[in-house]
């Protein structure tokens, strides 16, 4: 393959990528809204023998091994005036459901090792497994019925207590929150304290920290020489191309000038009218015939 098929070749790979990067993230968001689902059927199992206020593990199966979750219903009055403290995530009071609801239920999740799988930030890594809670209508104890319901926060925000981490030695790094809304955006921010995110709504949440610059810096090289290489090869194709037409023409007029030339050094010809016509007129001139013996009869 020649440098210019190389070239065309890299084009369609970062086109396919592009768009297979735009695709991927659809997929991991259905992904992830399926997960939920799922999770919230096995909590319902487990909600019809619970009480309010007392949050119950779920039993996950296998092929789901490394995550966790647990389920706690609440009635909306009891979480307006208290608030609620559970798995790491503290809700303060005046919290109610819109539309408003007269008993809830909150499906805990501990992604675990399976984090990165459901989701992804780009140019950062966990450091941290991505946790996440959702809200149920379990006002009619149908809870096997998915219902989710919207959350507003009116006081203090919701505080999620993740625990101590160590951050890789070597480099400066610095730790930010995300928050993976329902909605699928994706949110960064610097944390409130130590080892502690806030949000005002439902979703996911985790501690990132950004990949080495060093990297960065190095795949923004290789881009840039790339990226020079192809103007390169475009304006050499150009100026090729140009230079191909200009041989044409030049080779073009040189052979007219000289098939010119050759008409003016030939025998002229007189001229002569015809009606109202000026035509070329050469002498005549005839060969006289020889008898091929000289026997006159």
């Amino acid at each position: 393959m020649g440098y210019y098929g190389k070239s065309l070749h890299f084009i369609c790979i970062i086109s396919f990528s592009l768009f297979f990067s735009s695709f991927s993230q659809s997929l991991q968001n259905n992904s992830a809204r399926i997960l939920d689902d799922i999770l919230q059927q096995y909590a319902s199992k487990r909600l019809s023998r619970s009480h309010s206020s007392i949050p119950y593990k779920v039993s996950l199966p296998a092929n789901l091994s490394g995550m966790e979750a647990s389920v706690v219903r609440f009635r909306s009055g009891s979480l307006w005036n208290r608030g609620a403290n559970f798995s790491g995530f503290r809700l303060p009071p005046r919290i109610m459901t819109s539309p408003y609801i007269k008993r809830l239920a909150i499906v805990y999740q501990n992604l675990g090792n399976w984090s990165s799988h459901y989701y992804s930030v780009p140019g950062h890594s966990f450091v941290t497994p991505v946790v996440g809670f959702r809200v149920y209508d379990a006002s009619n104890f149908i809870f096997s019925v998915i219902t989710p319901m919207d959350l507003r926060v009116t006081g203090d925000p919701i505080s999620i207590h993740f625990p101590q981490f160590m951050l890789p030695s070597g480099l400066n790094w610095t730790a930010k929150c995300v928050t993976f809304n329902i909605d699928g955006s994706v949110l960064l921010a610097n944390m409130t304290l130590p080892n502690v995110c806030s949000t005002r709504n439902q979703g996911h949440f985790s501690i990132v920290v950004e990949q080495p610059k060093r990297e960065v810096r190095k795949e923004w090289k290789l881009w840039r020489w790339w990226v020079g290489a192809i103007i390169c090869l475009l304006v050499g194709l150009v100026s090729m191309g140009l230079v191909c037409i200009l041989l044409v023409r030049h080779t073009r007029a040189k052979k007219i000038r000289k098939m010119e030339r050759k008409a003016d050094q030939g025998e002229s010809f007189n001229t002569i009218w015809v009606g109202a016509s000026k035509m070329p007129s050469a002498a005549v001139t005839r060969t006289q015939p020889i008898l091929e013996n000289g026997y006159v009869p």
